[in-house]
């Protein structure tokens, strides 16, 4: 029985939805009671209506998830607590993704892919029983039924393969106790462009526009926005140019990837920031920028990111020590930069009188920089050195601590236009269109405070001369940095833009950039409970990154871009 219950973990959550999340015994559901479920139309649609939450429950609802680990591999957050694994797994260190069972990640690697997995196979039953001809009442009511699970099928596959080395996808009509077999993210991430074309194609079925039809329900996708077909397809093409472009593996697999149809769906995408409305009761939840939010061990922001806004060459004295050396004597970074993002003044003192958050503790407050430098006695000498800085990420504080009227529960960012106009960006540029590319980097950089970019090429140093350029760079022999180019401000750009607002953002982009940390894994292996089920003996379960244990070939980043 127990070997069985993973795969079947989904169906079990059609009686319970909260199951999955413990692994407990039960019976296994039969065939029959999927059909009893789902059998009427109001019990099908009410059910599936719930399941963006629940897909979102996976990444977000949870501190117990991958995105501190992956925040920790990227440089995109610094912690020296052992909470949800971030300190074992800093850079530099030979951290590896353990996959053995009982090891104490086992928890967090396990959720994404449970819930994603769950996701999945919910949709699929949902269309498997309409394929069968249960119907919900008419041509609108069904197209958005079926354009729905497919567009959760593309989120909750596409998840997997960003993540994960494999996972299953469950199809229409498969059996509801064959849990699929198991296949590569590249498949997965194949399988999930195609459920996003389905649920495109549903949505612009004729008459779908009624009563009963579309715009999609707000209960189902919480949201100021009115979800009319047209709204609704943004969001997909959107989601869809995101994973099609994080997917990749290294330079080589990013480079690859089809950079058309990404440019495509970016300049059909969200047209203004997708906000999402948040609930601490109903759900969907925000639990990683909550606690991300403000001062303490959980949260700091270390220097090899937005260190490259400094002009005043504390970065490049910085990158001049040696990593094991930054930070010793309990120093914490302070820069002074042009870019509005950052607090601004030459001191300490003269960046917290810029800017404090208790400037936009009120209700649908947004803070006026998105970082903030920590009062004093505020910094955080704990672990590593190279983690310490006396900055903060702040940006959504309002929302944390008021959200519209009650703390995180409100409007939030959850999917911002720069992401989208970047990664048209990266296409342009990819395709040898400069100017294109650097047109859509300066709406940031300029509404940011900093010079736009005139010279359209791919070496060109970005404005600002030697000393007051932004980005700077890292350069060889790595001791030293430089002014960066068109590439390097839009990659500064979107890390910037995005940072905190989707889950693992600045990952998946430095993965595929070639910026990670060396020998940094790569991936999470397919968790040892879902291997467990599938009859594999505990030799055969395999972890990800180098040393014992780990998948044959394991690849893991090498030294990149920054010679980190």
């Amino acid at each position: 029985m127990m070997r069985r219950l993973l795969p079947l973990a989904a169906l079990v959550a059609i009686v319970g939805l909260s199951a999955c999340e413990k692994q407990l015994t039960v019976t296994n559901p039969n065939s029959g009671d999927t059909k009893r479920v789902l059998g009427t139309p109001d019990d099908a649609e009410a059910l599936i209506a719930t399941y963006y939450k629940r897909w979102s429950s996976g990444l977000y609802g949870s501190t117990t998830t991958l995105e501190a680990m992956a925040n920790i591999f990227s440089m995109q957050n610094y912690s020296s607590l052992a909470n949800n694994c971030m300190n074992s797994h800093a850079p530099f260190s030979g951290a590896t993704n353990v996959n053995a069972p009982g090891n104490t990640c086992s928890g967090e690697q396990f959720r994404v892919y449970s819930i994603m997995s769950e996701v999945n196979r919910v949709s699929a039953s949902l269309l498997t029983q309409m394929a069968g001809g249960l119907t919900l009442g008419s041509v609108a009511r069904d197209a958005r039924a079926k354009s729905w699970a497919n567009f959760l099928i593309g989120l909750s596959t596409g998840y997997v393969a960003l993540y994960h080395d494999s996972g299953a996808v469950v199809s229409v009509g498969q059996d509801g106790q064959d849990a699929g077999k198991l296949i590569s993210y590249k498949a997965l991430a194949d399988s999930s462009m195609a459920a996003f074309q389905r649920a495109i194609d549903e949505a612009s079925k004729p008459g779908v526009t009624s009563s009963s039809g579309f715009p999609i329900p707000t209960a189902w996708l919480p949201s100021p926005t009115v979800w009319t077909t047209t709204e609704y397809i943004r969001l997909i093409r959107s989601y869809r140019a995101r994973i099609r472009a994080a997917v990749g593996r290294s330079p080589a697999e990013r480079a690859a990837a089809d950079w058309t149809a990404i440019i495509a769906d970016a300049q059909n995408g969200i047209t203004t920031d997708h906000l999402i409305t948040t609930s601490t009761t109903q759900g969907p939840g925000q639990s990683l920028v909550a606690t991300y939010d403000g001062y303490g061990t959980w949260h700091q922001m270390t220097p090899f990111i937005i260190g490259m806004a400094d002009v005043s060459g504390s970065y490049g004295a910085w990158t001049a020590q040696p990593i094991s050396e930054r930070g010793s004597g309990n120093q914490s970074f302070f820069m002074v930069t042009p870019d509005l993002r950052f607090p601004q003044g030459d001191t300490r003192a003269a960046q917290q009188a810029d800017f404090s958050i208790t400037a936009c503790q009120a209700a649908s407050t947004p803070c006026k920089r998105y970082f903030v430098n920590r009062p004093a006695g505020g910094d955080q000498f704990a672990g590593l050195g190279w983690g310490w800085s006396n900055y903060d990420f702040v940006r959504f504080h309002s929302w944390r601590v008021s959200g519209d009227g009650t703390a995180q529960n409100g409007k939030l960012p959850f999917m911002v236009k720069p992401e989208i106009d970047m990664l048209q960006a990266e296409g342009l540029y990819r395709k040898g269109d400069f100017a294109g590319a650097a047109a859509l980097v300066n709406v940031t950089r300029v509404r940011n405070g900093l010079p736009a970019i005139t010279t359209f090429d791919a070496t060109s140093r970005v404005p600002g001369g030697t000393k007051d350029c932004v980005p700077k760079v890292p350069v060889a022999p790595f001791n030293v940095v430089g002014c960066g180019n068109l590439w390097e401000a839009l990659k500064y750009e979107k890390r910037i833009e995005t940072a905190y607002t989707h889950s693992s953002a600045w990952y998946f982009d430095s993965r595929g950039w070639g910026d990670l940390p060396a020998e940094t894994p790569l991936f999470w292996a397919v968790p040892f409970q879902d291997l467990q089920a599938r009859g594999y003996a505990t030799s055969s379960i395999y972890g990800a990154g180098i040393g014992a244990g780990n998948a044959p070939g394991s690849f893991v980043a090498t030294k990149g871009t920054y010679g980190w």
